[in-house]
């Protein structure tokens, strides 16, 4: 055999270890040519009398990283390439044809009659699990880094190489439903108790293990495949299953609001695959799956959480011709919420940290939320106490600047306060010198004017981190007038060390994602000021796809925040640059009734000290007025979100604060969960089209206020037939 990614040995007793190992990848992904190499090693095993079973191993740390991603849009491309040159119907039935053939090999692998285990050694994702699943034996290694899982739904697909049918076979209906639809990765222990595995091992003796599994059971089959194999959770339509599937619609409602069709295809999948024998099953799953990879849903979620995301993550906005930035150790100026969280997610990886504040006990406190947070960890199995006391000792608390000496990199991340900032840079700056690169993590005061208090503003940059720190993925990093390229590099080289993914903005007030979640909480705030019920401003926003209602999202990053944004852009802008409505909301929050937010247990929520959070009673008496929940219009509702933040997306890249349509949707996306099936907010507009967008827009502003009117660059697109990608991706590559 002729094979580049995989490694063919047979042994004395006849077992064929197949090794994958594809050449100039970190990891090994199923691409076309792999696919057609699998097909080659089955039809080996199956066709060689002297072969008497094989073992599927891995030659890399990890096993597979599941399908890549661009050949499915490849298959995509020639899909509509197909359309054009032979119709729909035609080009239909090629795309499934070859969207099934991983699902056809890994069935054909699974009935060769002859016994074939995995040898799992590490992380074992999407594709490569499914033909894990079609191997008749599993066993996996005993190691933190071992993971298997289906995380197609993340990206807005199910697993279509037989993952639906085989899972909902091993496992009770509701089990298997919920690993589907969350697509969390599964460490080896849980695997095995939920009957996707038989066996862990330590690493080094896996592949030996699985060889003698093989020699053993010279006459394996999967259990479906057994005339007397029974469903766990019995008949679809039985008693039992109908006490399953009216309660899985529900909460598939309920969770999805129907917004992501991949979902509801693996409901369909499994529902009607559960009805029928394996080899019809997997055909309703093929059919399923290759309607999904033509969703608009999925390209897009594909384009921005798979393909834009992994060139961010990349540095694809790095400057190319500035060293890589050596971090060892850096300073975090403020313990608090924000600093404490930059603290424990730079030890986590490995830097060592000063953590500075005002006294020692101030410091103290914010080094034991680091404390806090990896202790949860290990209560998870997340951690060991080694690495908790290796991190912890990696962070030094102090209230004496002149620890800051050997700092390669400061944060500052104290008070929202530009007089705070300006003594924490120079109390910083006198010990270090001008040439250490300072970031400030400010949520909106522009960079520019806080540079201006450096002693060297080429090295000040902006690095704006989410909360809280060690959860959110995203970090804004911000570019002053004056901050040169070694500053940004330095600032990428760190958030990237933290496993963040960054974006590169331009400096204004609330920079990128802090004007379009601004907008997102504005509206919320208009809609209770009319007189919208507020269980009806939160829950429109869920239907419309954001993962958490804006005022319950104004309670976590604190309604008093907030006023303090209001007041400085009244001081710094005027009294025009501030809604009167919502001034006279967030006043009465904050100023007359003391809420908040989620801080001392009282915002547009009541926090209780025990049992869970409910909607303040008294929101409709500040707003003095109140609208008839039937009269009024959801899709409106729905539609004032979404188009509120992507119009304040297309301007940011009108006016040049994001330049790259990637950075604009992945930073909606993971800053504050805009949409997620929509690819993003930029790419809500090119999904929807220009046109149909903008006259949408123009009726929002018939009715709701100048706000939604469209820029004159969004007419001018429209007008001309263009997408923001074709013409800001462009521009980005030819940059």
């Amino acid at each position: 055999m002729n094979l580049t990614s995989f490694r063919f040995e047979t042994d004395s007793d006849g077992i064929a270890l197949v090794t994958w190992n594809s050449p100039g990848r970190s990891m090994n992904v199923l691409t076309a040519e792999v696919i057609a190499e699998i097909a080659t090693i089955v039809d080996m095993i199956a066709n060689d009398a002297a072969i008497k079973g094989a073992v599927i191993t891995s030659g890399k740390e990890s096993f597979s990283g599941g399908a890549d991603l661009t050949m499915l849009k490849s298959a995509g491309d020639e899909y509509a390439r197909l359309v054009k040159a032979e119709g729909r119907g035609a080009a239909m039935r090629v795309f499934v044809d070859s969207t099934k053939q991983a699902s056809l090999i890994y069935r054909r692998l699974e009935t060769c009659g002859k016994p074939v285990a995995a040898a799992i050694n590490g992380v074992c994702m999407g594709g490569g699990f499914e033909m894990a699943l079609a191997c008749h034996y599993r066993i996996v290694a005993e190691s933190d880094k071992a993971r298997v899982g289906l995380p197609e739904i993340k990206v807005g697909l199910f697993p279509g190489g037989g993952g639906t049918q085989r899972i909902a076979r091993l496992m009770p209906t509701p089990d298997a439903l919920q690993m589907l639809l969350k697509g969390d990765q599964i460490r080896p222990a849980a695997a095995k108790k939920m009957g996707l595995v038989h066996e862990v091992a330590p690493a080094d003796q896996i592949v030996a293990l699985a060889k003698a599994w093989v020699k053993a059971n010279p006459n394996a089959k999967a259990p479906w495949d057994d005339p007397k194999f029974k469903l766990p959770s019995g008949k679809v339509f039985s008693p039992q299953g109908m006490m399953i599937w009216p309660p899985a619609n529900a909460l598939y409602r309920r969770e999805t609001y129907d917004n992501y069709p991949a979902a509801r295809a693996v409901l369909s999948s499994v529902f009607e695959g559960l009805q029928l024998p394996m080899d019809p099953a997997l055909a309703v799953e093929s059919k399923y799956f290759a309607n999904i990879l033509l969703s608009k849903e999925a390209a897009a979620m594909i384009r921005s959480l798979f393909l834009s995301m992994g060139e961010l993550n990349k540095g694809a906005r790095r400057p190319a011709n500035v060293p890589a930035a050596n971090l060892r150790k850096i300073g975090v100026l403020g313990a608090g919420f924000m600093g404490a969280g930059i603290a424990y997610v730079s030890a986590n990886a490995g830097l060592e940290v000063v953590l500075i504040d005002r006294d020692q006990e101030s410091a103290d406190k914010g080094k034991a939320y680091s404390d806090k947070v990896i202790s949860s960890q290990i209560a998870k199995g997340r951690a060991k106490t080694a690495d908790k006391d290796a991190l912890l000792a990696r962070i030094k608390p102090t209230a004496d600047y002149g620890e800051l000496k050997g700092c390669d990199l400061v944060i500052e991340a104290v008070f929202e306060d530009r007089e705070v900032k300006a003594e924490a840079t120079k109390k910083a700056q006198a010990v270090l010198g001008p040439d250490v690169v300072f970031a400030s993590n400010t949520s909106t005061l522009p960079i520019t004017s806080l540079a201006e208090t450096s002693l060297k503003p080429e090295r000040f940059i902006g690095v704006h981190f989410f909360s809280p720190v060690e959860k959110m993925m995203l970090t804004e990093i911000i570019m002053g007038e004056k901050t040169d390229s070694n500053a940004l590099a330095a600032a990428m080289d760190f958030v990237r060390a933290i496993k963040k993914t960054p974006i590169v903005v331009n400096d204004c007030r609330g920079f990128y994602v802090n004007r379009c979640v601004g907008n997102y909480m504005v509206e919320a705030h208009a809609m209770v000021m009319e007189g919208v019920p507020p269980a009806m401003v939160e829950n429109a926003a869920k239907m419309a796809g954001m993962p958490v209602g804006p005022l319950a999202l104004n309670d976590e990053v604190g309604v008093d925040l907030s006023w303090r944004i209001l007041q400085a852009a009244k001081m710094d802008l005027g009294p025009k640059s501030v809604d009167p409505a919502q001034e006279k909301l967030i006043e009465a929050m904050v100023v007359k009734e003391k809420r908040f937010g989620r801080k001392n247990g009282k915002g547009f929520y009541d926090y209780p000290a025990i049992g869970p959070k409910s909607l303040w009673p008294g929101i409709a008496a500040v707003a003095g007025k109140r609208l008839d929940p039937d009269a009024i219009s959801v899709k409106d509702l729905k539609d004032r979100y979404l188009f509120t933040v992507a119009l304040e997306a297309s301007r940011c890249l009108f006016e040049g604060i994001v330049t790259d349509p990637r950075e604009a949707d992945v930073g909606s996306i993971l800053g504050f969960g805009y949409a997620p099936y929509s690819g993003g907010a930029i790419s809500f507009i090119d999904g929807m089209g220009l046109t149909g967008f903008v006259a949408r827009t123009n009726e929002l502003a018939a009715k709701y206020g100048a706000r939604f009117e469209p820029a004159d660059k969004l007419v001018q697109m429209a007008e001309r037939g263009e997408t923001f990608y074709g013409t800001y991706g462009e521009k980005q590559k030819a940059a």
